[in-house]
């Protein structure tokens, strides 16, 4: 964003580049599967809540402070992309919400990263590009309105996240998931410029979206997500609001380290 021409974007692909360029360690991180905690540099192991409506900035901000942090990064909105997925291909009905919440009560999903990329697995299958079409996100948008759904994740994300050394990015996070987080970060932008993002994103994927679509699926998600039953999209009352609008990755993670370090010293 801002208007340096070297300055990173704030799409998943900006991510993949800002830090970490050689290859390093690979872990994952699931509800079940056993995995080293990676060392935090000089940090004491903090849990940090990151929340935002979607474009944002959340995953490319969470994924590089992660690797800055030497923190576990743990996407949760792609753990409601991955039961959207596996329901659509068991050809489950949405409106039978049995079914679906047993899909997402089963699931075993991890995450792996490899020097500077995050990719989700499902049942041992990377499904990293399946999960970010525009189908899949609109059906993420409804199952997560389930609260079978929502009680079955957030108990894996808990899970996932109680040694603490993490950052959890999603929608609920500071509010239901973890509300006693040590740092709690919403992120917010523009509706423009978070629907030039989402469109960006779309076609460095080769996802051809007209950009009125993509705004209106943006800002239906918006609603959504703000008016849902069961832990609605909102700002925690003890959470820093970050502005990302016309900002670089650099800078705003560079605040964010800046809040975290002071936080751990005390």
């Amino acid at each position: 964003m801002g208007k340096a021409s070297n300055r990173k974007r704030l799409t998943r692909s900006a991510a993949r580049s800002f830090v970490g360029k050689g290859k390093g360690n690979r872990h994952r991180s699931g509800s079940t599967l056993s995995r080293p905690r990676p060392q935090s540099r000089g940090v004491e192991r903090l849990t940090i809540a990151i929340d935002g409506p979607s474009g944002a900035g959340k995953s490319t901000v969470a994924s590089s402070l992660g690797r800055r942090l030497g923190y576990l990064y743990i996407d949760t909105g792609a753990m409601y992309r991955s039961v959207a997925l596996r329901v659509k291909e068991k050809g489950v009905m949405l409106e039978d919400e049995l079914a679906v919440g047993r899909v997402a009560s089963s699931l075993h999903i991890t995450f792996a990263t490899e020097g500077d990329q995050t990719h989700v697995f499902c049942e041992g299958r990377d499904i990293t590009e399946a999960i970010r079409t525009p189908e899949i996100s609109r059906l993420a948008s409804s199952i997560s309105k389930q609260k079978g759904v929502r009680e079955a994740l957030v108990r894996i994300q808990r899970e996932m996240g109680r040694e603490g050394g993490v950052i959890l990015e999603g929608r609920d996070i500071g509010t239901v998931v973890f509300p006693d987080a040590d740092v709690k970060f919403y992120l917010d932008a523009d509706s423009d410029e978070r629907v030039r993002r989402r469109h960006h994103e779309l076609a460095e994927r080769g996802v051809k979206a007209d950009l009125e679509e993509t705004r209106g699926e943006l800002l239906q998600r918006d609603h959504n997500d703000m008016h849902r039953s069961h832990s609605p999209l909102k700002k925690a009352d003890d959470a820093l609001l970050i502005d990302t609008t016309h900002r670089s990755v650099e800078e705003i993670v560079e605040e964010m380290i800046d809040i975290v370090k002071a936080k751990s010293k005390g």
